[in-house]
């Protein structure tokens, strides 16, 4: 377990955070995410608000979070946090925090859905997720695919679509309520190969009234009673 916590972090370390995060290309993106970030975290409500992952300085991005506990757990040797967590273990009780932001925890995880998983059993039943990902349609994807990397960007990023997110999120059941495109450009706009992406889930409330009751499709087929939704639990791992 040892040398596998080892390679997680490895991904991306202190040394590559620092060098994109202090380029001028870095900056812009994380200001962009931070505006982004404040238009949206003043509507979360709760007790318990947490960033995982080492993105930004400190608390930069959850300068908008209105709730009366935050904090920011890191997963990079040596940067900013409170804490150094691994994303794929959290040491949280479950059902604990009503809001969470992975700030680009995914891009750099080799366990992704583990990650997810975890996100899942700490989040109180109405929790609330944002994850912010780089997009691998984008100039700095396109460059990974042909092994032109820019010399500040953390070579480690592995570019998870936002389709496939909602997916995985959909086999949680979380309901994907936006993705929005974060793009460096001046005039920000909604481009599908902007840089980066901002993905808002909620976790679904099954009613216990319709637990076991046959539901049906817009085709009006019968599709499987909502106590089967495990099934598909199932088949994420």
């Amino acid at each position: 377990d040892g040398a596998m916590n080892r390679r997680l972090y490895e991904r991306l370390d202190r040394r590559a955070l620092e060098l994109w995060q202090k380029s001028p290309r870095g900056q812009r993106l994380l200001q962009r995410q931070a505006d982004e970030l404040q238009r949206r975290l003043p509507d979360l409500f709760g007790r318990y608000f947490l960033q995982i992952g080492s993105w930004g300085a400190g608390g930069e991005l959850l300068a908008g979070c209105q709730m009366l506990h935050r904090a920011v757990l890191g997963t990079v040797n040596g940067a900013a946090g409170q804490a150094r967590v691994q994303a794929e273990c959290l040491p949280l009780a479950d059902k604990s925090v009503d809001a969470l932001l992975l700030a680009h925890v995914l891009d750099f995880s080799e366990s992704p859905q583990a990650v997810l998983r975890e996100v899942n059993r700490v989040l109180t039943e109405r929790g609330r997720l944002i994850i912010l990902g780089f997009n691998p349609l984008s100039l700095w994807g396109l460059r990974q695919r042909l092994g032109l990397r820019d010399r500040t960007f953390p070579a480690a990023a592995r570019f998870i679509r936002a389709r496939r997110l909602c997916d995985w999120l959909e086999l949680l059941d979380f309901e994907v309520t936006e993705v929005t495109p974060v793009s460096l450009a001046s005039t920000p706009t909604a481009s599908p190969l902007a840089g980066a992406y901002l993905l808002h889930a909620k976790k679904r409330v099954i009613p216990l009234s319709l637990i076991g009751r046959p539901r049906r499709s817009i085709g009006g087929s019968r599709v499987a009673p909502a106590a089967d939704a495990g099934a598909g639990r199932r088949a994420f791992r």
